[in-house]
């Protein structure tokens, strides 16, 4: 131990610096809570201790979405219900709620959503205590993935066999199939004796142009990747970093609609994402990629909304910020580092990983930029394909785990983006490796390890 009162001051303000993190945000999960508490009591009328209980776990907002529609029509149907993220709860908040309506999101393969990490791991490796309950589930997936479902399934069963008894069979939803939201209106319907609203559908698209296409990667071993800008027509948008800009596809039915990190910010007047162009089987360009990048003229409309993405909004500026991501997931870090600009924070760390550094240097100038004016205080890429490197993001996180671990013990947060496959499991298993299992899953649990992965 030393007696250098120089090191006792450094690791006082270090132990001050941190526990103001962990204030700010426990601050800022209240703040969301109360919000929500807000939201909710405009549903329950005071004092009604018989609100039925309407609970999220939701990836991408789009669960959360879902819920507030059920609990809104609920009321307007004369039933009240209050709102709540399904990680917020215990089993016995469950049971004495008597009935409760559960709309739970898959992501990955079978996994639940990030906030509800720390439910799965202390209730659901054991049937609880849930006799008397009665519920219902609606399912989101897709089933282009191998475990359609598969949280809401393994929540379905575990509810069942904590004794809890079904109002009616779980609801499967595959990517956002309006037949399969109707019935579950139509079962709430029976089961509350209250006509739910036939036409159900999220908040209407808004009008915006094509206004920039810019090729991001001519000459790349792998598929071509686009910026895209497009401005509002008629209407002036809100949102913040880490939300998801949803496009309607031209001819398809209000479900037909794409995803897309949004990349920009509102000070810069339009959305932006990075779109890579998808190729089916024989060899023709995917519906929405192949539309957007090779078919729609500058100039002209396409039907758009931005939704909220809690699970992935950022950090305070004075919390240190670590973004981890590959090839298109840059868009979903861009807006973070970039909302930094002008401000004192506490560091933003880039990792990326691409193809090639002569083709896929993604927003190259830019990144540089960024680096040089203090928006980024560091950036490190991998390229699996260039000879004398051959690294994929997560061998950056290995040879600087070090590094990594500093700046997590000064309270920062990890941002995660790009695909789901091969990346999303290798950056997490990187983590673990330099961090330990059990402080990667407090990190999840705490909000500070945030993924956009698809």
């Amino acid at each position: 131990m030393t007696a250098d009162p120089i090191r006792w001051l450094w690791a006082a303000a270090a132990v001050v610096l941190w526990m103001l993190i962990v204030a700010v945000v426990a601050w800022r999960r209240e703040q969301s809570r109360r919000s929500a508490r807000e939201q909710a009591a405009a549903l329950v009328p005071a004092g009604d201790a018989n609100a039925l209980l309407v609970a999220f776990a939701s990836q991408t907002g789009q669960a959360e979405e879902l819920a507030w529609m059920t609990a809104s029509s609920l009321s307007e149907a004369g039933v009240p219900a209050r709102v709540v993220p399904l990680g917020d709860l215990e089993p016995a908040q469950l049971r004495a709620a008597g009935r409760v309506l559960i709309i739970a999101s898959t992501t990955g393969e079978g996994d639940g959503p990030d906030a509800v990490s720390w439910f799965s791991r202390q209730y659901m490796t054991a049937p609880a205590d849930l006799a008397g309950l009665s519920f219902a589930l609606l399912a989101l997936g897709d089933r282009t993935y191998a475990d359609f479902c598969g949280f809401g399934r393994a929540l379905d069963s575990w509810l069942q066999r904590s004794g809890a008894t079904p109002l009616f069979d779980r609801v499967e939803v595959d990517n956002s199939d309006p037949g399969a939201i109707r019935h579950w209106q139509h079962q709430l319907g029976v089961v509350t004796g209250h006509a739910v609203q036939a036409d159900w559908t999220p908040p209407a698209f808004d009008r915006w142009r094509l206004v920039h296409r810019k090729h991001l990667n001519p000459g790349s071993p792998g598929g071509a990747a686009w910026l895209l800008a497009f401005e509002p027509v008629g209407h002036t948008p809100d949102w913040v970093a880490g939300d998801i800009a949803e496009i309607g596809l031209p001819g398809a039915p209000s479900s037909g609609s794409r995803e897309y990190s949004v990349a920009s910010l509102p000070s810069d007047g339009r959305v932006e994402f990075i779109v890579r162009l998808m190729t089916r089987p024989d060899g023709s360009p995917g519906l929405a990629s192949g539309w957007l990048t090779r078919d729609l003229a500058l100039g002209e409309p396409v039907d758009m909304r931005v939704r909220t993405n809690r699970s992935f909004h950022g950090p305070p500026p004075e919390t240190p910020l670590i973004l981890v991501g590959n090839g298109t997931g840059l868009a979903g870090l861009r807006a973070h580092w970039r909302a930094r600009a002008g401000a004192a924070h506490g560091g933003a760390w880039l990792m990326f990983g691409e193809r090639t550094s002569a083709h896929d240097a993604f927003l190259d100038a830019e990144l540089r930029t960024a680096l040089a004016s203090g928006e980024l205080t560091r950036l490190d890429r991998a390229f699996s394909r260039d000879p004398g490197d051959g690294r994929y993001v997560q061998k950056l996180i290995e040879q600087n785990a070090d590094e990594l671990a500093a700046w997590i013990d000064r309270g920062a947060v990890i941002l995660v983006c790009g695909s789901l496959e091969g990346m999303s499991a290798g950056v997490h298993a990187a983590l673990e490796a330099a961090l330990g299992a059990e402080r990667v899953l407090e990190l999840s649990e705490t909000g500070r390890y945030r993924r956009d992965v698809y």
